[in-house]
């Protein structure tokens, strides 16, 4: 999905803040036609609590796309990505963090779980990172401000998640994003290309699909132990890069790819003790 996104903003004619509107425009588009087969919200969702909850979720929700699209749109993957790789991080410390102040949302204290996550995470920075990237421009402060921001519209996501169904949530969360940024940028239609369009609506599916596979880790697994299972993600990028792209591993990666997966395994033990 990033790397869609980004051959898209590559595009000179492509301003950061139409295409940041028009992705989530086809997000709507892609998933009104099922909105009747799987609308589903309970009363408890129009408290005045939970509605102001949903509200730091949709600002939350639109800075960080902002933040992120701003810095895809100047800086190569390649640079982003080990910025991105922190959001796992502080999806974990904030939940942790969370949970003892509100206790009747979120249930983060295993502390062995956690310490697997944390060094998972750490892992796979470190892989990633080098002497380069502690050099930071503002694309780049921008990309660790929306990853930081995405971390926490998810963790302020899990205490209101359950008054909704996944999809539904997904659903409303980008038709608010939609109109607040439609309202504030007023872009034409016509600076996209059909083809670009066409793109949009791949990645569209795909973030469409990756959210609602992550909104039910959460409710199901909670957000530290599904945010270790979502670090595994690396290890396949690896494996297929090996395989398809003949790319070869370097130490580190195979080593933090190693690393990844005994925490994972350890917390999949432990989780099921």
């Amino acid at each position: 999905g990033t790397i869609i996104d980004k051959k898209n903003l590559k595009q000179k004619e492509i301003n950061f803040k139409n295409y940041t509107v028009f992705g989530f425009l086809f997000i709507i588009l892609v998933m009104l036609p099922f909105i009747y087969f799987f609308w589903n919200i309970k009363q408890e969702a129009f408290q005045l609590k939970n509605i102001l909850i949903f509200a730091a979720v949709i600002i939350s929700s639109t800075l960080a796309n902002l933040l992120i699209c701003y810095s895809l749109k100047r800086e190569k993957i390649c640079e982003i990505e080990p910025i991105k790789l922190m959001q796992p991080l502080f999806t974990v410390l904030l939940a942790f963090i969370f949970s003892f102040f509100f206790q009747e949302y979120y249930s983060e204290k295993n502390y062995l779980i956690i310490v697997l996550a944390l060094i998972a995470g750490f892992s796979l920075i470190f892989s990633h990172i080098k002497k380069e990237h502690l050099v930071y421009n503002k694309y780049l402060i921008a990309a660790l401000i929306g990853s930081f921001l995405f971390a926490l519209e998810l963790v302020i996501s899990k205490s209101i998640l359950s008054y909704y169904s996944s999809f539904t949530f997904y659903f409303i969360r980008c038709f608010f994003v939609f109109i607040i940024i439609f309202l504030i940028f007023h872009p034409k239609i016509n600076s996209i290309k059909n083809k670009t369009k066409f793109y949009m609506i791949i990645v569209s599916i795909i973030w469409i699909i990756y959210r609602i596979v992550l909104y039910q880790g959460y409710l199901v697994y909670g957000i530290v132990f599904t945010t270790i299972l979502f670090i595994l993600a690396p290890i396949f990028i690896y494996l297929f890069a090996r395989i398809f792209l003949k790319e070869k591993l370097t130490l580190r990666n195979m080593i933090s790819a190693a690393i990844i997966l005994a925490c994972v395994i350890l917390a999949v033990i432990i989780k099921n003790q």
